[in-house]
């Protein structure tokens, strides 16, 4: 199985949703709560 590669662009906005739940926002963008939970300690 292939990697997803996103964009830096994708990431930010990603982690500028702001007020609702992780797996919420993770669910809807299609990524796992983790890989959402590392890019917004990576910000």
């Amino acid at each position: 199985m292939e990697r997803k590669h996103y964009t830096q662009e994708f990431k930010r906005e990603a982690v500028e949703v702001s007020g609702r739940p992780i797996p919420e926002v993770a669910a809807d963008l299609g990524v796992g709560r983790a890989t959402l939970n590392r890019w917004i300690k990576e910000s």
